[in-house]
C-alpha cells in the first residue's frame, strides 16, 4: 500500500510539472522589441450597443520609434449617424457613406495588428466597440494583450498630500503634462499618435523609477 501511494504521488508530482501554465515569455521581452500598435476609435456616441465606429486609426511604435509608415486609417460606410457628435470628431455624414463596410475594414485592420499589443486611452472602451463589431460580423473577438495610458500615467504620480490627483485623466491632460501638440485631437489618428507619445513618455519616467534590472514588458504590466 505505502508503494502505492509513493507510486501515485511522484505521478501527480510529474503531471503537476507538465500541466502547470507557464510564464508568459512574451512578458520578458524588452519594450524596446516589443511591436505596439498605438489606436483609436472615433465613434457616433459611447453606448456599445447603439453606436458605431465610424473611423480606426492606429499607428506602429517599435524600438522607441512611431513609425508614420505603418499606420492605418480608414473610415467605416456608417447608416447610423449623429449629429451631435460630428461637434467632437468633425466627420461629416458624406464621408462615412461611401466608405468600405465594417467587415471590410475590420478584416484589414486585423491583418495590420496581428499579435500586437494595443496601446490605447482608456482602452477598454476602445476595445469593447471593434469586439462588438466583430461579433456583429461573426469574426473572432480580439485576445491581444493591451496596455491603458490612462492607467500608466497614474503610475508615474509622485505620491503626495501635497498633490491633488485625479480618478480619470483625460488624453488633454497628458497632451498638456508632456507638452504635445494637440493639433488633430479627436481624429481617430491624431489622437493614436498623441496616445503613442505620451506612451513614450510614460515608458521613460517609469524606468527612471526602477531602481534596478533592465525594463521589460512585465514592468508596464505589473509596475
Amino acid at each position: 500500500m505505502t508503494n502505492f501511494f509513493e507510486k501515485w504521488k511522484t505521478e501527480l508530482f510529474d503531471f503537476l510539472k507538465i500541466s502547470k501554465k507557464p510564464i508568459d515569455e512574451a512578458l520578458l521581452y524588452s519594450v524596446e522589441s516589443t511591436r505596439f500598435v498605438v489606436l483609436d476609435t472615433e465613434t457616433t456616441g459611447f453606448d456599445y450597443d447603439n453606436d458605431r465606429m465610424l473611423c480606426i486609426g492606429a499607428i506602429t511604435l517599435q524600438n522607441g520609434i512611431i513609425s508614420i509608415s505603418e499606420s492605418f486609417e480608414m473610415y467605416i460606410h456608417q447608416e447610423h449617424y449623429d449629429k451631435k457628435s460630428v461637434q467632437i470628431h468633425g466627420i461629416l455624414r458624406d464621408l462615412v457613406m461611401s466608405k468600405p463596410s465594417e467587415l471590410e475594414v475590420l478584416q484589414q485592420f486585423l491583418i495590420f495588428l496581428g499579435d500586437s499589443i494595443i496601446i490605447a486611452h482608456h482602452t477598454i472602451f476602445d476595445i469593447t466597440m471593434i469586439n462588438r463589431a466583430l461579433e456583429r460580423n461573426g469574426l473572432p473577438l480580439l485576445t491581444n494583450k493591451t496596455l491603458d495610458t490612462a492607467f500608466l500615467y497614474k503610475k508615474t504620480l509622485i505620491r503626495s498630500n501635497l498633490l491633488e490627483y485625479k480618478d480619470h485623466y483625460a488624453l488633454d491632460d497628458l497632451a498638456d503634462k508632456f507638452d504635445i501638440s494637440k493639433k488633430d485631437r479627436h481624429t481617430a489618428m491624431g489622437d493614436a499618435y498623441i496616445t503613442a507619445i505620451a506612451f513614450l513618455k510614460i515608458v521613460k519616467k517609469l524606468k527612471e523609477k526602477k531602481t534596478k534590472g533592465e525594463f521589460l514588458l512585465k514592468d508596464l504590466y505589473h509596475f
